[in-house]
């Protein structure tokens, strides 16, 4: 089971979700199959964008709740400012990634940008 986990501002299309989800794929060397969910903050869960997305790359839509973000925020490697002021934690993909794959979750791959996306992979530790 692989999470990618997306931060976004509001105007995004799904299109931009879409295509940043599969070059984080590509790059983490596995396939669209591979993946089964995609998460955000839950304050950006219901955005039609989102939803889209998620319906497109045939993953589970997964709202994480504010707490279970801070809760992942140690295991956060990147660190930007926007992010901390806007959701309290230094990346909204990877923490998003980290929450929804579970507690002894891990990176395998740090953020990537597009114009107005991040996103990251995570998975479970395996026997977890």
């Amino acid at each position: 089971m692989v999470v990618a986990g997306i931060g976004f501002r509001r105007s995004v299309a799904a299109d931009e979700i879409v295509a940043l989800v599969e070059l984080a794929l590509a790059r983490a060397s596995l396939a669209r199959d591979d993946l089964s969910r995609l998460a955000t903050a839950d304050a950006l869960a219901e955005t039609p964008a989102f939803r889209e997305a998620a319906h497109r790359l045939n993953a589970t839509a997964i709202p994480v709740a504010a707490p279970a973000l801070a809760a992942a925020a140690p295991r956060v490697r990147t660190q930007s400012a926007r992010s901390i002021a806007a959701h309290g934690v230094g990346s909204v993909a990877e923490a998003a990634a980290l929450a929804a794959a579970g507690p002894h979750a891990y990176l395998i791959l740090e953020r990537i940008a597009s114009t107005s996306a991040t996103c990251a992979l995570a998975r479970p530790e395996i026997g977890s």
